[in-house]
């Protein structure tokens, strides 16, 4: 159990935390013995921990309840514009913590949890992540819902429930194994199923076309039930919805066709349609053009869709007013925002809807559809882009086929009046491209059907103007922009770092926590010896915090005053962990060779998934833990230099590792991480970054200064050149003889003396076809890792670089990108109303 804090403490951490009443807590204490008896029915005699979590859980979530309903309410009356956040990812983590920092429970609740004898930290141990995203993309997700409801915008996340979310990840004899993710096993407490605004969904089937238009029939049915999760904003009582639907055969499923008493099996087949809200696909950046997922895609939009239309049809002034039973008004009172192209299906769906259905003429139905619909850019890699063979639309979507082909026919005659005879652009710009299949490109779909495009980060945005996207860039200018992502200061600091949170409130106030650019104010206590002191004892607290979970859970001992340096990501080829990989090597070799010459002291630190079919990625984990298993046990390395593989990194172990790093590696190709926001995570966290100019860790750079990071390798122009002249590993490889010694050691099964050619296909691919150029930046690597540990040496400049980063940090809140968002794309003005509590009455 957690030491209970003294009154001092207590009094020091009011503010963040919220003020702990008496009435509060005696309230509390009555609802979760309440909740224990009558929702768990348990006695404190029975009751297990997860009996206790979830007892807290229901009452913290009573305390939304009147909030949610009052929420939805008031949207119902002023009838705001709507922004729908569309996602096939959802990456939330825990809940519990969370909502007990918006609502500003979190003091009471722990005083209430303590006289009753249980520690909260341990309950908090018992919630499952809700892992439904891979990375990146769907953790943006999950913060930009935090972010609306904030700002106080009548916003909507939605996507699917996946019963089985990321796999678990286990390391067995330094193997990456992956175990289903049963994160449903014990029931949600933060989901409401709403039974009663299911929806049909078709699939397959063919199209008719008579003299009323087009009909889609003899398709299949799959029913859309949505499960509801309050989404609360930080202390402003508004309390948004995530709807996440999940797939449920109709019941006369298979039933009337076969009636040749297959009764029995007809109803075993209802799991066919019900797989596909079954399992999150766990790629990152990389394209698996499987027809489940598909299916998924399309599920998720035509329910959205069919919600969206409902509701907009049955607004407030709705029912008088005449101008809402047509769509004129449909684009202002409705934005979506598809996240990347996995929801592009709903431009086709759109119109589908307004065309064959509401029987809009196609002219009007492709205005209202543009003006609505905008799409974000995730990547420039290849293999990621969606290319959908044309057919699979055939069999599963024929009509949305035939609309994919009208916009089509439409766009290229439009390019062909604005560049005429200019054949080579059309057959680059079309959606469909012609080769050994057919294939639809998803992102030119979402180009041509929205009004906005807009790339994660400012470098990424211009590589996409210059390369992928530049036809598209000289027809419509106008279309593209940049939105730099961003994280909530919610989660990733007063949750996950309260200390840290703590020193800043006593020295600028709590106000930063929603209006984050306030950092700016610790610029003036960079050289106050009393706040570098404060900075440095809360990143050695949780050091040491981390130090102990790690021999609890892992059964390592760590010196916990080395540099724990981390590189925390879905593992990829770009990402470059082989980078890292060959420095801990170097480190370890500099070690061997002079063992009495000082070292920085260093704890190297990777986490990271490999999604399961892509075998370098589970190659390069196999690789560090086998440089673990030859470094952790050299006797004349000692403490100087461990190397840790951390196991199954997700949400809530991202909230314990970031506040205890000091170095944060991200080491990207130049032009290949659109933005990253671990980055930004470790920025606001108090460590200091080593990365290639790359994503965001270039506005990083300029907002801190780049003489406040560790800077290193090539820039895009200098990749660029180095692709025109051919990039030669063998180059360096000759030229470099520490380099030269690493490559050698792991081709020479050094670390896997019983399997000695275990790493020969990372040696082959790093030295005849390395896409990413990691031998390119080696040097520069090296250099600027010398430059790391000779600061870190001296912990007073180490600290004020520290605190120049995190007065910094404030352009990186996911506030500010969303209020961009609404300002510049969906057309609304963020508000900073507080709506009334439950208790007080409506104004």
């Amino acid at each position: 159990m957690s030491r209970p804090l003294t009154d001092q403490e207590k009094r020091k951490q009011i503010s963040v935390r919220g003020l702990a009443g008496v009435e509060n807590v005696t309230d509390l204490k009555k609802n979760f013995n309440r909740h224990l008896h009558f929702t768990l029915v348990k006695d404190r005699n029975v009751a297990t921990p997860r009996d206790y979590y979830f007892a807290l859980a229901h009452t913290v979530r009573d305390h939304l309840v009147g909030r949610w309903i009052r929420t939805q309410q008031y949207y119902y009356e002023k009838d705001p514009k709507r922004i729908y956040y569309l996602s096939l990812e959802f990456y939330m983590g825990r809940t519990l913590q969370n909502t007990m920092v918006n609502l500003g429970l979190e003091n009471a609740c722990d005083e209430a949890m303590y006289q009753l004898g249980l520690d909260m930290e341990d309950l908090e141990e018992v919630e499952e992540d809700a892992g439904l995203g891979n990375g990146g993309l769907g953790r943006l997700a999950a913060c930009f819902l935090d972010s609306m409801a904030t700002l106080g915008l009548a916003a909507y996340g939605y996507g699917i429930r996946y019963e089985f979310g990321i796999f678990n990840q286990k390391i067995c004899s330094g193997w990456q194994v992956e175990e289903a993710d049963d994160w449903l096993r014990y029931g949600n407490p933060w989901e409401k199923a709403r039974p009663e605004y299911m929806l049909p969904v078709h699939f397959y089937g063919r199209v008719e076309h008579t003299k009323e238009g087009a009909k889609w029939v003899d398709t299949q049915v799959v029913l859309a039930l949505p499960y509801d999760t309050p989404v609360p904003g930080y202390r402003n009582n508004t309390v948004n919805t995530m709807r996440l639907w999940s797939a449920k055969a109709p019941n006369e499923f298979n039933l009337k066709d076969f009636n040749v008493g297959g009764y029995i099996q007809a109803v075993l087949d209802r799991n066919l349609a019900e797989n596909i809200s079954r399992v999150l696909y766990p790629n990152d950046n990389f394209f698996e053009g499987k027809e489940l997922r598909l299916k998924q895609e399309y599920f998720v939009v035509a329910a959205t869709l069919q919600d969206i239309i409902r509701r907009f049809k049955s607004s407030k002034f709705g029912c008088r007013d005449p101008v809402r039973t047509k769509f004129d008004t449909f684009p202002e009172k409705v934005a979506i925002q598809l996240n990347d192209t996995h929801p592009s299906l709903a431009i086709p769906e759109l119109m589908r809807v307004l065309v064959d259905i509401e029987k809009l003429p196609w002219e009007k139905a492709w205005d209202i559809t543009v003006r609505t619909c905008a799409y974000t850019n995730h990547t420039v890699l290849p293999e990621a882009l969606e290319r959908w063979p044309v057919h699979l639309f055939e069999s599963l979507l024929p009509r949305h086929l035939e609309i994919i082909y009208e916009i089509n026919q439409r766009h290229i005659d439009r390019i062909a009046s604005r560049y005429p005879g200019d054949f080579d652009r059309m057959r680059r710009m079309s959606l469909i491209e012609e080769g050994d299949v057919k294939r639809i490109n998803m992102a030119h779909l979402c180009i041509v059907g929205a009004h906005a495009v807009n790339g994660v980060a400012y470098i990424h945005s211009e590589i996409l103007k210059k390369t992928v996207f530049k036809d598209f860039y000289e027809l419509e200018p106008e279309k593209f922009q940049n939105k730099t992502n961003g994280i909530t200061p919610r989660r990733w600091l007063v949750l996950c770092n309260p200390g840290l949170a703590e020193v800043i409130a006593e020295r600028i106030g709590e106000d930063y926590i929603n209006d984050l650019d306030q950092l700016r104010r610790l610029e003036d206590f960079v050289n106050d010896e009393a706040f570098i002191r404060d900075v440095a004892k809360v990143k050695q607290e949780n050091k040491l915090k981390f130090s102990v979970y790690l021999e609890k859970e892992y059964k390592v001992k760590v010196n916990p005053n080395s540099m724990f340096d981390l590189q925390v990501k879905r593992i990829h080829e770009y990402k470059r962990q082989l980078l890292n990989c060959l420095h801990v090597i170097t480190m370890y070799n500099r070690i061997k060779k002079e063992p009495n010459k000082p070292f920085v002291p260093r704890t190297v630190m990777m986490g990271g998934k490999a999604a399961p079919g892509y075998h370098m990625a589970k190659m390069i984990i196999r690789l560090f833990t086998a440089i673990g298993e030859v470094v952790n046990n050299d006797p004349v390395v000692g403490d100087r230099l461990k190397v840790i593989f951390l196991e199954n990194y997700r949400v809530s172990l991202a909230e314990k590792v970031i506040p205890a790093a000091d170095l944060s590696e991200q080491i990207s190709t130049a032009g290949t991480e659109a933005s990253g926001t671990g980055n930004m995570k470790f920025m606001l966290n108090g460590a200091l970054t080593i990365g290639t100019m790359d994503g965001a860790n270039v506005e990083m750079a300029e907002e801190a200064g780049e003489e406040n990071l560790f800077i290193f390798g090539m820039r895009v122009e200098d990749v660029e050149e180095v692709d025109r002249k051919g990039y030669n590993a063998k180059d360096y490889y000759d030229r470099i003889p520490e380099l030269k010694q690493v490559i050698d050691q792991i081709n020479s099964g050094f670390f896997s003396p019983k399997e000695p050619d275990l790493f020969k296909d990372i040696v082959n691919m790093l030295m005849h076809h390395d896409r990413f150029k990691v031998f390119a930046d080696f040097e520069a690597y090296m250099k600027c890792q010398d430059q790391v540990s000779a600061l870190y040496k001296n912990t007073k400049e180490w600290t004020k670089k520290v605190i120049k980063n995190i007065a910094a940090a404030g352009k990186f809140s996911s506030d500010r990108t969303i209020a961009q968002y609404a300002r510049e794309i969906w057309g609304v003005e963020p508000s900073t109303h507080k709506i009334p509590a439950p208790n007080e009455p409506m104004v």
